[in-house]
């Protein structure tokens, strides 16, 4: 590359860095002396390696040897992020003309300093000063700013609606409402700067997200309803999956406090959360669409897990359980030449003890749960009403006192169990 595109390549960044003005300036293709790109080079690559003094060097060679104020903002940039407050003051004092193209940028740096030693009143009189050279809504903030330091609120709420009223940036949405929310106790006309933002000029995440504090403080569930969809549906346009999928859960946490059926509504179109959905089929009784949920989810899974809760869900939706013995036995069989899972090992034998099926069978599978759970009620329940369906009513009644004495006999299932071996005992 040339060193004349290689020069005016630099300097265009320099630029970008700096937000540069429409005003005059010396021409960016023209070097001053010969080191000038050189030297721009190594203050980048300084300020890459994070040596700010030496980087800050070198922009005040490059503002000295060719009196582009670019530099000496840049080197005031680096030395405020330093916080070298003094520096600042010292540099912008010394070298201050209101004639250069970046006189507006420089003082505004000046003042940022000014604000960080608390010399409010000096710092005021400069923006003061900038504001009636330039009259625009960044130095209207500036000067809300200062007010709100010295916390002269009233004022830092008029100087933010100016500003404000001129460009609409979040930003200065912000620092208006916190002051109205916060200090002035104004909170409706807060809440009403915000909410008219967000109808009139799109969905800034900043601006939701602060609606939803207030929202959420005011414990107003509509309202966090409401901005939470408008996150969800900002985060799924702009295709961020992951905090796409936490909005989700939140939105229908709150859903689910309203209306449990908005939720379910809400999931069913979105298709975000299936395990979810299930779950809420489950607590409304809706046992044959949690069914067909859950048989999407295990296709799509292949959890072999999923397939003994089908099963499940199949046995106890089905008005003859008759009817489907044969679907849900062949299934839990499945299932537990996989898992060694003593619910699903206590539920099948209970089937083929209960329908008369395989009875001894029935009680192998019992006996395998009980091995791993020893106490389980329902399981020694299951035990005792296999052995009594053998005409072993001693053993059965011996395990069945077990559970009567633990649990009673308010269960209806118990309670037949317990009438059954007691007559078998006589």
């Amino acid at each position: 590359m040339s060193s004349y595109k290689n020069y005016f390549l630099i300097i265009s960044i320099i630029f970008l860095f700096l937000g540069c003005t429409t005003k005059y300036q010396p021409s960016a293709d023209t070097k001053i002396f010969d080191e000038e790109d050189e030297l721009i080079v190594f203050a980048l690559e300084f300020e890459k390696m994070k040596s700010y003094n030496k980087s800050v060097d070198i922009y005040m060679e490059l503002f000295t040897k060719t009196n582009r104020y670019l530099y000496l903002t840049r080197a005031l940039k680096l030395n405020l992020e330093q916080k070298n407050y003094k520096k600042v003051i010292e540099l912008a004092r010394n070298n201050i003309n209101e004639s250069s193209n970046e006189y507006e940028n420089i003082i505004r740096i000046y003042i940022r300093a000014l604000n960080k030693l608390k010399k409010y009143d000096l710092a005021l009189k400069n923006s003061n000063e900038l504001l009636s050279k330039y009259n625009n809504s960044k130095n209207y903030e500036i000067i809300g700013d200062i007010h709100y330091l010295k916390k002269n609120y009233d004022k830092a709420v008029g100087y933010y609606e100016s500003a404000y009223a001129s460009d609409y940036k979040p930003r200065t949405l912000l620092n208006l409402v916190n002051i109205l929310y916060s200090f002035l106790n104004e909170k409706e006309k807060a809440l009403s700067y915000l909410e008219t933002h967000v109808r009139l000029y799109g969905d800034e995440l900043v601006v939701n997200y602060k609606l939803l504090s207030i929202y959420q403080e005011q414990k107003d569930i509509d309202g966090i309803i409401s901005i939470l969809k408008r996150i969800y549906y900002k985060y799924k346009r702009d295709e961020n999956k992951v905090p796409m999928a936490k909005t989700s859960e939140i939105l229908v946490s709150y859903l689910e406090k309203k209306d449990i059926y908005l939720a379910i509504k809400f999931l069913n179109k979105e298709n975000t959360n299936l395990e979810k959905l299930l779950s809420l089929y489950k607590q409304t009784n809706q046992i044959k669409k949690a069914l067909d949920v859950i048989m999407t989810i295990y296709k799509k899974s292949g959890n072999i897990d999923l397939l003994a809760q089908v099963a499940v869900l199949e046995f106890e939706n089905a008005k003859d359980k008759k009817e489907v013995l044969s679907s849900v036995i062949k299934k839990f069989k499945e299932v537990l030449t996989v898992l060694d899972n003593h619910i699903y090992q206590n539920y099948l034998g209970y089937i083929l003890i209960d329908f008369d099926i395989d009875i001894k069978k029935g009680l192998e599978y019992v006996n395998m749960a009980l091995k791993k759970a020893p106490n389980n009620i329902a399981y020694i329940d299951s035990l005792a009403w296999g052995q009594y369906k053998l005409n072993n009513c001693r053993d059965a009644y011996i395990n069945m006192k077990k559970v009567v004495d633990e649990v009673g006999l308010e269960d209806k299932e118990i309670k037949l169990h317990w009438k059954k071996i007691k007559e078998c005992q006589k």
